[in-house]
């Protein structure tokens, strides 16, 4: 996973309510195990009405997307996560996230911004012409007009984004600690460690 410290450029100002998982991967693109082309079936049923904008060019490549109320509520599937990493997106803006989707987005790169509703409808109007950043150092969301909205995220959650760490990087940065404690265990618990070691600890002990 990448490190995320700041994300800065143009927004998807899309603002929907209740947006559920079905609608930003819908059931058919599921069948895949991979991440790689899940941006092509995101949003795929708003993407079918004309003029919206995930298919506008001015749009194209944003890596924020501005949305609204309860995003991400419905079935807990981690390809909604995959599908907005794929189309290139590191931080949705919301006033509200299901927990779940939270913390799939989490896992996978993308920051959670949660702001009120008024900041988030002011982010709306500014995205139609200029660019938005969110900065995980100073905790704010700010445009080229001078606003500056501060928001929370969980500390561990924070660094873990600020370091580029899912659960596989954070296990291996303890590797050191680990196999200290595995050796620990093959010298006075060897049983523990498999069935050649728990034979000899048996043998041994019909010997004494």
């Amino acid at each position: 996973m990448e490190p995320v410290r700041t994300v800065s450029g143009k927004a998807y100002p899309w603002g929907a309510k209740n947006v559920d998982t079905d609608v930003i991967i819908p059931a058919h693109w599921l069948k895949t195990i991979t991440r790689a082309g899940l941006g092509r079936g995101a949003f795929e049923t708003v993407r079918a009405q004309p003029g919206n904008v995930f298919d506008d060019p001015d749009y194209a490549g944003s890596p924020i997307l501005i949305a609204g109320d309860n995003f991400g509520c419905g079935s807990s599937r981690e390809h909604a996560a995959w599908a907005l990493g794929d189309m290139g997106i590191k931080a949705v803006i919301a006033p509200s996230f299901s927990d779940i989707f939270s913390g799939n987005a989490f896992k996978n790169g993308i920051v959670p911004v949660v702001l009120p509703q008024e900041a988030v409808d002011r982010l709306v109007e500014v995205a139609k012409t200029d660019e938005v950043s969110v900065d995980l150092e100073t905790m704010t969301v700010t445009t080229p007009f001078q606003d500056r909205f501060p928001f929370s995220l969980d500390p561990f959650r924070r660094q873990c984004l600020m370091e580029g760490l899912d659960e596989v990087g954070l296990t291996l940065a303890r590797d050191t600690a680990i196999s200290k404690y595995e050796a620990m265990l093959d010298e006075h618990r060897p049983w523990i460690a498999g069935e050649s070691n728990a034979r000899t600890v048996v043998e041994g002990a019909g010997r004494t």
